[in-house]
């Protein structure tokens, strides 16, 4: 909006065209986000509480779990993605057909999970959606995404698939596109979600890959820096940046709220949301499977809870005493917040390995 405007006038004010710059736009993206998850971040918080917009606690959970974090509101995505579509909308070129379709998956996904977290609190349970049903709205949202990219877009290498470490292993997937990038949309904000159990747990990790998709994005859609990395440039694809800038400070801000104890929780309106934008922009950047790198942490969470949930229908035993995995360690007594510091030490090595993928080619 902003952007538009401002890149207008460059004939007449010379000075606007620093504006132009994808650089100067993300770190403004990030500035934005973050201002103004802190300055609605508190009078939501106050709104929640007031009028018990709380979820329940699985009762199945750990008992440290219910006594403490009993009461605490939920549906704080809502502020993240106020944060995020905010500064996108300010500082994106709002020409371009990628940052309208993931402005469309954020907020289809929050829209969905935001109707989870009703649910949960309406009828005080953690079901929440039929889950069923709740596949259904992922599936339908996910699909129609693809048809955007497929119907609008002029990507050339959408079909492809890119594996790291090898400089021309590429697989032309033609139709299996769709079902492959039906999987990373679904499984990626399944993903986020489940990790999201214990204070910050999900937050860092989820900035932490917005961080590098920032500077993947960037260097996809710059003709110098991809050559030079033997990357396949796709135009236009540099301006993901200033979307992913945007959740990099809308997480930053929400940190502030989350770090434990947590003033409030992100729930599925976040946690959806930010899984499927994430995925979103690493099919439209063509790095899929260092987006599985970069998030091997979600990657593991839910691991975790396939095979819990296969082990016990074949053996009736559980491999973990309790999944996702961050459980398991809470069982065994580790405290929440060793928790979630060493799975963001873990969450800091797989980013590093996967941005290293960029050179090691």
């Amino acid at each position: 909006m902003l952007f538009n405007l401002l890149t207008s006038l460059v004939d007449q004010y010379s000075f606007l065209n620093v504006f132009r710059y994808l650089t100067f736009r993300t770190g403004l993206s990030v500035m934005t986000s973050l201002i103004v998850v802190f300055v609605i971040g508190g009078p939501l918080i106050r709104l929640f509480s007031e009028n018990m917009i709380s979820g329940p606690i699985r009762q199945d959970g750990p008992i440290d779990h219910i006594i403490k974090k009993t009461g605490t509101p939920t549906m704080g995505g809502v502020i993240i993605i106020i944060g995020m579509l905010s500064s996108t909308l300010l500082w994106a070129d709002l020409n371009n057909i990628y940052i309208w379709t993931l402005i469309f998956v954020s907020l289809s996904l929050g829209v969905l999970g935001f109707t989870d977290d009703l649910l949960k609190i309406k009828h005080k349970n953690s079901r929440g959606l039929n889950s069923k049903l709740k596949f259904f709205g992922q599936l339908i949202i996910a699909s129609f995404s693809l048809w955007i990219l497929i119907q609008f877009s002029n990507h050339d290498y959408l079909y492809n698939l890119y594996f790291p470490f090898f400089k021309n292993l590429i697989w032309q997937m033609g139709i299996f596109f769709i079902p492959f990038g039906l999987f990373v949309i679904i499984g990626s904000s399944n993903a986020v979600n489940l990790t999201d159990g214990l204070d910050g747990l999900a937050t860092v990790p989820v900035m932490l890959v917005a961080l590098s998709f920032t500077l993947i994005s960037y260097i996809v859609g710059n003709t110098i820096f991809s050559d030079y990395l033997q990357l396949q440039y796709i135009p236009d694809v540099g301006e993901l940046s200033i979307f992913c800038g945007s959740i990099v400070g809308s997480c930053l801000g929400f940190l502030w709220y989350n770090a434990p104890p947590a003033k409030i929780f992100m729930g599925d309106t976040g946690s959806l949301s930010l899984g499927g934008s994430l995925a979103a922009v690493a099919i439209i950047a063509k790095h899929e499977i260092v987006l599985a790198i970069i998030g091997g942490l979600f990657v593991l969470e839910t691991v975790s809870v396939i095979i819990q949930v296969i082990s016990f229908k074949l053996t009736g035993k559980r491999i973990f005493k309790m999944a996702p995995i961050h459980h398991h360690f809470e069982q065994k007594g580790w405290a929440e917040s060793t928790i979630v510091i060493r799975f963001w030490i873990i969450a800091i090595i797989l980013a590093l390995i996967g941005l290293a993928t960029l050179k090691l080619r």
